[in-house]
């Protein structure tokens, strides 16, 4: 058989199917390729979903008085270990405050909504950002500390707001709402949970 023969010899049924389907593979394979990086840029990166991510702290460490920071969705979250007299203070300054009953709902989950705005008396769990420009506010328990007959609390030295051992706002202040107090929860007895709320415990 000569070689005009042979290319000009149709191919087999079996041939062009063995075709077609490599091609398709290949196609396939391409394909998955390609849309990966993109599906993969969909998800969120390990970086968002530890910012967006519960933490944890024990607040058994902290001593009467004390506040500790940490971070959660790249903002600071205090939690103040409040005194019997620090508790005594809150009901004491109610007259001097813009929103003492937290009547704004927006700046504590339901369970929060009362004097101390928290779910245990003693400890405060709330996001140490002013509600005027975002400022962060420097924490002054002494009373007198800051000014003759200052109660004892939180005061950004940005703008001049104030606010309570509860972190609500004195009026007066250029902040209109008190500090928000996030989603929390005590998991056990030396675990709190700040960003969630669904094992939250009385």
């Amino acid at each position: 058989m000569s070689t005009r023969e042979i290319a000009e010899t149709p191919p087999s049924s079996e041939r062009r199917d063995l075709l077609v389907k490599a091609g398709a593979a290949a196609g396939g394979l391409a394909l998955a390729g390609a849309a990966a990086p993109f599906l993969a840029s969909l998800a969120p990166s390990e970086r968002a979903k530890a910012q967006g991510a519960p933490v944890e702290f024990d607040p058994s460490r902290l001593a009467p008085g004390v506040l500790a920071t940490v971070e959660w969705r790249s903002k600071p979250v205090w939690i103040l270990r409040r005194t019997p007299e620090m508790l005594a203070k809150l009901e004491a300054v109610e007259h001097l405050l813009s929103d003492p009953h937290s009547a704004v709902t927006s700046q504590q989950p339901e369970y929060a909504s009362n004097r101390g705005r928290s779910i245990r008396p003693e400890t405060l769990v709330v996001v140490g950002i002013c509600t005027h420009l975002g400022c962060v506010p420097g924490y002054q328990p002494q009373p007198g500390a800051l000014q003759a007959g200052w109660p004892g609390g939180f005061y950004c030295a940005c703008h001049g707001s104030r606010f309570d051992l509860a972190g609500r706002v004195f009026k007066g202040s250029p902040a209109p709402t008190n500090l928000v107090v996030p989603l929390h929860a005590y998991a056990a007895e030396t675990r709190l949970v700040i960003g969630a709320d669904e094992a939250r415990k009385a």
